[in-house]
């Protein structure tokens, strides 16, 4: 489902007949996948096969909307943060949500053969979400940096909880009371200590999630053309550069990210 965090700015759809959103405000969207994990048999604590269909659903939203600066996603949901001074569809709250949620609902569905290809799609997948405004470039830095440190959290205690289920034995109940009360610190410790697991050496997507933006690449392609003087065709290499939607694994609480990519957050965006 999709979830809307805490609104700086609260839009309210249902005054008037359209809400907009304040201009000057960035915009960010959330969402989460439905919870039918269990009946297509995903993999635990994560699996490749559904992070990855979230990621190019993600995509697909960001290459549909060109507005959208910058997405982050972790788990079963992602977030979408619009430019500043984007005008899209009036900026109406209502048009973001529904075009978003779309869009990401009819990838899911459309891609999900790409990835889970031995398992079917058992019914419809459902979406839903929220919109929210914030007002300064700080409040939406504060904001992504709660949703990586959330992602941080929930991580490591799956980790755990998953390898007390799988190699200890034990039960979710036993498992869930094995880890009430513990820090962090000890999480660390039974991983490393009962599994020889090194928690900072789990993939980054797991523990960092997400992270896209747009990148320009350098891509060669074969064009074929006619010289001058020449009866046939020859196929020749070109190089284009193109602007791609990028999925990065890396930290976003710090400030070396966005003294890397100050144009994300530039007023004019």
């Amino acid at each position: 489902m999709l979830v809307c965090r805490r609104a700086v700015s609260a839009i309210s759809p249902g005054r008037g007949r359209w809400a907009s959103c304040l201009r000057g405000r960035r915009l960010s969207m959330a969402k989460s996948k439905f919870e039918f994990s269990e009946q297509h048999e995903f993999k635990k604590p994560n699996d490749d096969r559904a992070l990855h269909l979230m990621t190019k659903c993600a995509q697909t939203v960001m290459q549909e909307l060109e507005d959208i600066a910058i997405a982050y996603g972790q788990s079963d949901e992602y977030s979408f943060v619009f430019k500043k001074k984007s005008r899209w569809f009036k900026r109406r709250a209502s048009k973001f949500m529904t075009h978003v949620v779309s869009q990401f609902a009819s990838s899911y569905v459309f891609y999900w053969k790409d990835y889970f290809k031995d398992q079917q799609l058992m019914y419809p997948p459902g979406f839903d979400g929220r919109i929210v405004l914030y007002p300064s470039n700080q409040n939406l830095k504060d904001y992504l940096s709660w949703r990586q440190a959330d992602c941080h959290i929930n991580n490591l205690y799956n980790t755990v909880f998953w390898m007390l289920v799988q190699r200890s034995g034990l039960t979710p109940v036993q498992a869930q009371d094995r880890l009430q009360g513990t820090l962090a610190g000890d999480k660390n410790e039974i991983l490393f200590s009962e599994f020889n697991i090194n928690y900072n050496n789990e993939p980054l997507m797991y523990r960092k999630g997400t992270v896209l933006i747009w990148q320009k690449t350098n891509e060669v392609v074969t064009k074929k053309i006619k010289l001058p003087k020449e009866a046939e065709e020859k196929e020749v290499e070109v190089t284009r550069t193109r602007t791609k939607v990028v999925p990065l694994h890396c930290d976003i609480i710090g400030d070396q990210f966005w003294e890397e990519y100050p144009e994300i957050l530039a007023e004019d965006s």
